[in-house]
Parts: C-alpha cells; structure tokens; sequence
C-alpha cells in the first residue's frame, strides 16, 4: 500500500507504504488504507466545492489554502525542476479539481521550491515510485490542511502515474505526492491527477537506477543525486512551474 507517514509513526512506513504530509496524532498507520466511501463515480467533491480543513498541524507561514470553488480546469501543463532534470506533465482538473487546484496553488505559492524529494522505491520492492512534496522532507509534512479524495474505485498505477500520497484514512492527503516510473499495483485508494510524459518517467527511472542512500528497496535517493541538488538543499530539488495557461481553459491559473 501507499500511506502518508502519521505523526506518530515511524519516519519511513513499512515497505510498500506512501508517506504523505498532515498528522493524525490519536491514530496509527495500518496495513489496509481506506478510500473514501463512495465508489460511484469522483468521490470527495460535493456540490462543485472542494473542502480543505486544517488538519491539526502547524500551517506552514504565508501558505494558503486554495479556495474552496475550483477555479482550474482542463488540462494543466506543469514542469516539475529537479536536479536530475525537469518532469514534464498533465494535470487533469476536470476529473479531480481539488487535487489540481491544490497542487496548483500551493506551486503558485512557491511552496515547493527547493523541497526534497525524499522517498524513492526500488526492486525488490513491488512498487516502483519516487514521493515528493514534504517540505520538511521526513515523510510527515504537509501545508496544514487535508484534500478530499476524488476516485471512481477503477484507479491503477501504470508507469507514468501522477497521484496523490496519503494516510490510511479518507481524505487525508495534504501535500506530497508521488510519480510512478515502473507499472505499480497498489488498490484504487490514491487519488490520480495527472500523468508524466515519456521524457519524465527516464528522468525518474535514472533517478531510481542510483538507488537510496541507504541501499534499502525504501529510502532517500542516493547521494549521487543528493550531491545535484540546489544550495540549501540535501536532496532533489523541486519546483513545479506552469508552463503558459492551463490548456483548455479561459484564463490564467487560479489558487490551489
């Protein structure tokens, strides 16, 4: 499974588990992540609202919210900067606007930048996926409040997968996300938001090719990579950027 890492657990999940940022102090990871109740086409969004609330960590300062009408539609090109290089990819905020608009929103706010991207998976390991978003780089930061989930129960996690980490519970996810560079299965409990070209998934299976620091299947990227990334930094670099206005839409990216 893909968790995101509670407060109160380890800083690495058990093998096979996605770290994601926010707390759940009065609760622990299991082995089973629960989805969102609802199976019956996009769960999470009622109503055309996305709701954010605080999820009982610190906010981080002159971070946002985005609000809670979706304001981002279409297809959304983004360029995730590392320093193992640049991640092209599509963000569809038709099927999932809460999650795009986060991800937008919190990229707008520079929240991002110089972040780690701190987890990587490798054989043996079944799953194959390198995790970023935590600007605390330990597996359990986040921007202070949660997102809903938006699945439809049909998910699968083929190489080229963009998709949001998170606990065990129903929306939980906050900020970190992960990019599948090998065909992962993993239950349909993980909120699909876009996909990463062609160019990108080499760029993340070079990254996996170095290997983790700590010559495990589950760990951060190999100093190889961590020696690329950008002063201040002990790890791959991140800065998503928005490359023009989002495709298909009428105007320029709103927040989230």
């Amino acid at each position: 499974m893909l968790t995101r890492s509670l407060a109160t657990a380890a800083v690495l999940a058990v093998l096979g588990s996605l770290a994601a940022c926010g707390s759940e102090d009065d609760t622990t990871a299991t082995d089973d992540p629960t989805a969102s109740s609802s199976t019956s086409g996009v769960s999470g969004t009622t109503g055309g609202e996305c709701a954010y609330p605080a999820d009982g960590s610190p906010a981080v300062d002159g971070v946002e919210p985005p609000a809670s009408d979706p304001t981002v539609e279409g297809e959304v090109a983004v360029t995730i900067s590392t320093s193992a290089g640049e991640i092209g990819a599509t963000l569809d905020a038709d099927r999932t606007p809460c999650t795009v608009g986060s991800f937008v929103s919190l990229a707008d706010q520079g929240y991002f930048d110089g972040t780690e991207c701190h987890r990587l998976t490798i054989a043996p390991s079944t799953i194959f996926v390198l995790q970023c978003g935590d600007p605390t780089a330990t597996g359990t930061g986040g921007p202070g409040y949660t997102i809903p989930d938006e699945l439809t129960g049909e998910e699968t996690y083929p190489a080229g997968t963009l998709a949001m980490a998170k606990t065990p519970y129903p929306d939980s996810g906050g900020s970190q996300f992960f990019m599948v560079y090998e065909d992962t299965p993993l239950p349909p409990s993980y909120t699909v938001f876009g996909t990463v070209d062609p160019e990108g998934v080499e760029v993340l299976r070079e990254i996996a090719a170095a290997g983790t620091a700590n010559k495990a299947p589950d760990g951060p990227p190999a100093p190889s990579q961590q020696a690329r990334a950008s002063a201040g930094s002990a790890a791959l670099a991140l800065r998503p950027t928005m490359v023009g206005q989002p495709m298909n839409s009428p105007g320029p990216c709103g927040p989230r």
